[in-house]
Order: structure tokens, then C-alpha cells, then sequence
């Protein structure tokens, strides 16, 4: 079973005292099983974003004990910034992550409402997939007149708070209101502009948010407010959907920002909202110098960026995850106001453990000394998938290397696709350098089991038959990718960089190589197999693929031969 996973970001209204914002992040450490992600904290906004994550219940625990710490060292009574607040913990948003529903997601939030109203007596509202009242949906209803008007909304038949008390006694003076969400994942994203000013920053915010602006006779600025039939404001709505976005002077950086909630970004991605602000900023006489990221981004969110950026420079999409980071970062302007950090911002990468992958995590030294080691593994499997992998990474390469020559710029997207192609054969054998490893080390461990009793000895052995079986199975996936990546040396031999023949060909070879060395790690785990009828069918799927390989091996030979 999926083990549920959440990610808290609550934002807390103190982002100028380092000393308290450690001891308020660090508290959620406090909990077993909870891992604190990201600490971002802004000194003109006097706001920081904390994110982390961990199982539902641990999670909440860890919620509970950051709003109450941050209820004791933070006075709203003294606070000012340049972001909208109402409390000291001003919103704690829960995000499903992993195995685990928006819905079953906002009822832990409610729990923790209850128990933040309850025990801590701080009041606070249910917003956007947990509110209780449609109304209530939008955070900006909820927060309307900030702490400012906290004494009369708390007082308001209309705004009685979903939990806590519904009076602005001396308690709540200090602590403020909370509120608490279950959220999608939202990504806060400022972009930043070459001018101070912030009414010009707020006029690029109210073109592109999906609220817009409200429409006006004459001056779009001093005109008569139009109204329709119901007497509310008509809005003339913005360019992006599922965004909301304001303008502001950061002090600290000396530029006016907007800043922008993405609250769906497979509605409006991040370079989206970057490359439409551009042109709006644009029009305005305004220029767009870089961009910064609150808390985390989804990587996928990453790799997006650089394949549109990619796409519009008509160049290859088909290089490494690494390097495409590195084009969204440059593209979107990310390292504009400080250094930005992948392993510290990117979900995936904070959240990766290194020990689960550590051939992969090797430099090639270290991987050929402990191959050379007296370790059994890393041993032929592991070392057939690398094989594989360096071979495909060579045809990849002159996919490449054909879409970017010169003259021949409109075949660059066959070209890419051919390279993309080769990158994912790439990722899967790499993965299996690393899976060949383990399937070896669950036999072990098999092998390792008790066997004083009768059960104990039926257990072990079927153990041992699971684990056998798995490692026939990794292997024969090296031997079917590494064939299957022999279609992409094929096609670059056939139209492919012609000075880049012999680096196709050498593709093909490692491939065949990964083939027949993983066909062996078959053949030798099958040996002791008690289950007849899947060794019979592990066995011949393997021959007839290193029978097709050897075949197109050939056949690529003969072509680069022929060239040559």
C-alpha cells in the first residue's frame, strides 16, 4: 500500500528575526516522521513560507505545535509587512503529496482547526478545499480588512470564525486569526521588474490575474466605477486563469515585484505566467529582470519550463534532467536576486534519498573500484544496464548533435524526438543499475531467513523462489530496453550526423553488449528455479531478444561499414 504523504506550508507573519523563525520552523522536527523542508523568509514582506511533510497525522502534530509556538513569539498587535496578514500564523495550507485525496486531505485539516481553536483558543477559518461554506472558499474573503478589521469580522453574525472564539479578546490580539486549508499544490511565484513602482507593478498584476480589474468609465485608474444590473462591479477579467497576483515594493531588493499564487499549474504553468508577463510588462515600458520562487516547485513544473523554452529557440529537448533544470533556472531568470539551488527547491530532489540509489550517486571511479571490490554486487547485471545506458547515451548524443547542425534547422523536431526518445531508454537503465543491485540483495537476504520450524522452512524457501524470480526479471527488462534502444543508433546511422557514425556504431555495440551480458544473469538465476513454466518462458523470451539484437547489430555494422 501507497504510504500517505501531506506537505504543510504554513506562513507565519515574522520574516525579519531569524532567531524566532528557527525556533518556529524547527519545532515540527520535534515530531517523529516529519521532515522540514524549506525555510524561504522575506524581510519587506515580514512573512516566511516553512514547508514540510510527512505522514497525515504526524503532519498535523507538527502543524499544531508550529502555530502554537508561533502564537508565543509573535505579537500581531506589533506587526507590519508588506503581505496581506491576519494572524501570526497567518494560513497553514495542507497538500496531498502521495496516496492520499484533496478530500481525505481536508478532513485532518479540520481536525487540526479544531484542536487549534480548542486548545490554543486562537479563531480561524476553513478556506478554499475545506471550506464549509462556499463563501468561505476564497482565502481573500476570509481575510478581508486583514488583522486590522480582525475585532469586527470575529464580532459579525456573517464571519463567525469555523473554530476558536468569536471575540477579539487579549489573547487573540496578539495571536491574530489562522486559516487552514487543504489545498492542490500552489506554487508562490514573484516576478520581478526594473522599476519602484509599485502602482505600475499592480497594474501588470491586475492584467494578467484571472480576477482582473474592475471596469471603469473614462480612466481605467480615476473613472466612475461601472456597475451591472445588481449594483456590484463589473470586472474586466485577466489573461490567466487559476492565478491571483498583486504588485508590491520589496524594500530589501530595491524593485517592485508581482506576486503571484499559481494555485493550478497545469492550467497556468510557471513559464507561462513568466512569458505572458513579459509581454504585458512589455507594453507598459516595463522590463521583466528575473523571477523568484517561495518555498518548492514540482520538478515536472521545471522540465516543462525548459521544453517550452527549448521549443522556442528550436532547439532539441532530448538532454538530461539536469541540464533542462538548468535551462529553466536561466530562462525564467530564477538566480536573478540570489543563487537558487535545485536540491533545496525542487520537491523531488529535497524529498529523494540517496541511499536508495547509491551506484548512481558515484563518481566512475568509485563505481568501477567497488565493482572491483570483493562484494558480489555490484556484479554483471548492474554492469550490463550501465552498459546499456552509455550506449543509448551515445546515440542520443548524435540525435543531438544532427538537430543542432547548421542547414539543417527544419528537421530540428524529428531530430528532438529521436533525442528524447533515446534520454528515456537512458533514465530506465540507469534506474536498473541500481534495481539489478538490489533484486540480488533480496535473494540474500532470503537466504538469510530462519528455518528452525516447519513454517519458518516453507517461508524461507518461498522467499527465496519471490526474490529469484525478481532477479530473473530485472535483467530481462536491461535486455528488452537495451534492444529497444537500438532503434535510435539504427536511425541516426541512416540519417543521422554523418562525421558522427562511429559514435552510433559504438552505441550500438554497448547495447548489444548490455543485451548478452544481461541474457547471462537470466540464465544463471534461472538455474536453481523450482517453477518450470516460468523459467521455460523467461528463458525463450530472452533468447529471441539477443537473437534480435545480434541481428540489428549486424545489420548497423554493415550500414556504418559501408559509409565509412
Amino acid at each position: 500500500m501507497t504510504k500517505q504523504l501531506i506537505e504543510c506550508v504554513p506562513n507565519i507573519s515574522e520574516g525579519r528575526d531569524i532567531n524566532k523563525i528557527n525556533e518556529i520552523a524547527n519545532i515540527v522536527e520535534t515530531v517523529p516522521g516529519v521532515r522540514l523542508l524549506d525555510v524561504d523568509p522575506g524581510a519587506a514582506t515580514n512573512r516566511t513560507v516553512i514547508t514540510f511533510v510527512g505522514e497525515p497525522e504526524p503532519v498535523i502534530e507538527a502543524a499544531f505545535r508550529l502555530i502554537q509556538k508561533a502564537s508565543e513569539l509573535i505579537d500581531m498587535s506589533q506587526h507590519s509587512g508588506e503581505h496581506p496578514r491576519f494572524g501570526a500564523t497567518d494560513v497553514c495550507p495542507l497538500v496531498p503529496i502521495a496516496g492520499i485525496s484533496i478530500d481525505e486531505t481536508a478532513k485532518y485539516a479540520h481536525k487540526l482547526g479544531e484542536r487549534v481553536g480548542t486548545e490554543l483558543g486562537i479563531p480561524g477559518f476553513f478556506y478554499e478545499n475545506a471550506a464549509k461554506q462556499e463563501i468561505r472558499k476564497n482565502l481573500a474573503n476570509c481575510r478581508k480588512g486583514e488583522y486590522e478589521g480582525l475585532n469586527e469580522r470575529l464580532s459579525s453574525a456573517d464571519w463567525a470564525p469555523d473554530f476558536g472564539p468569536s471575540e477579539f479578546n487579549d489573547k487573540v490580539k496578539g495571536t491574530g486569526a489562522t486559516a487552514i486549508s487543504a489545498r492542490d499544490f500552489l506554487v508562490a511565484y514573484n516576478i520581478n521588474l526594473n522599476t519602484t513602482s509599485t502602482r505600475r507593478a499592480n497594474a501588470i498584476a491586475f492584467d494578467m490575474r484571472e480576477a482582473g480589474r474592475i471596469k471603469r468609465e473614462g480612466n481605467p485608474i480615476t473613472g466612475k466605477v461601472v456597475k451591472d444590473e445588481n449594483g456590484d462591479p463589473v470586472k474586466i477579467p485577466g489573461q490567466l486563469k487559476a492565478v491571483k497576483g498583486i504588485g508590491w515594493y520589496i524594500e530589501e531588493y530595491g524593485i517592485a515585484q508581482i506576486s503571484y499564487n499559481l494555485t493550478n499549474i497545469s492550467i497556468t504553468s510557471v513559464h507561462e505566467a513568466f512569458d505572458k508577463t513579459v509581454d504585458a510588462s512589455h507594453k507598459r515600458g516595463i522590463r521583466v529582470t528575473g523571477s523568484e520562487l517561495i518555498g518548492l516547485i514540482p520538478l515536472q513544473a521545471m522540465l516543462d519550463a525548459a521544453d517550452y523554452f527549448l521549443t522556442k529557440q528550436e532547439r532539441s529537448l532530448g538532454v538530461s534532467e539536469e541540464e533542462k533544470v538548468k535551462i529553466a533556472v536561466k530562462s525564467l531568470g530564477l538566480d536573478d536576486l540570489k543563487p537558487f539551488h535545485p536540491n533545496e527547491k525542487i520537491i523531488e530532489y529535497v524529498l529523494r534519498d540517496a541511499s536508495s540509489t547509491p551506484l548512481l550517486n558515484m563518481d566512475l571511479r568509485a563505481f568501477a573500484n567497488e565493482t572491483a571490490g570483493e562484494s558480489p554486487a555490484p556484479g554483471g547485471g548492474s554492469i550490463a544496464a550501465y552498459v546499456g545506458a552509455l550506449g543509448i547515451s551515445l546515440g542520443t548524443m548524435v540525435a543531438n548533435l544532427s538537430a543542432h547542425k547548421r542547414g539543417w534547422d527544419e528537421q530540428w523536431e524529428m531530430y528532438s524526438d529521436w533525442a528524447v526518445k533515446g534520454d528515456q531508454y537512458k533514465e530506465k537503465l540507469l534506474t536498473l543499475v541500481d534495481e539489478d543491485t538490489h533484486a540480488f540483495n533480496k535473494i540474500m537476504d532470503a537466504f538469510g531467513l530462519p528455518k528452525s520450524s516447519n513454517e519458518e522452512k516453507e517461508a524461507r524457501v518461498q522467499a527465496i523462489e519471490d526474490a529469484t524470480k525478481y532477479a530473473i526479471e530485472i535483467p530481462l527488462l536491461v535486455m528488452e530496453t537495451s534492444y529497444q534502444s537500438m532503434v535510435v543508433m539504427d536511425k541516426m546511422v541512416d540519417v543521422g550526423l554523418q562525421t558522427s557514425l562511429s559514435d552510433a556504431a559504438v552505441g550500438a555495440l554497448c547495447a548489444r553488449t548490455a543485451v548478452m551480458g544481461a541474457y547471462l544473469n537470466v540464465k544463471i538465476n534461472a538455474g536453481d528455479l523450482k517453477d518450470e513454466a516460468f523459467k521455460s518462458k523467461m528463458l525463450s523470451r530472452g533468447a529471441k531478444i539477443e537473437k534480435d539484437a545480434l541481428d540489428l547489430e549486424a545489420s548497423i555494422l554493415a550500414k556504418v561499414n559501408a559509409k565509412l
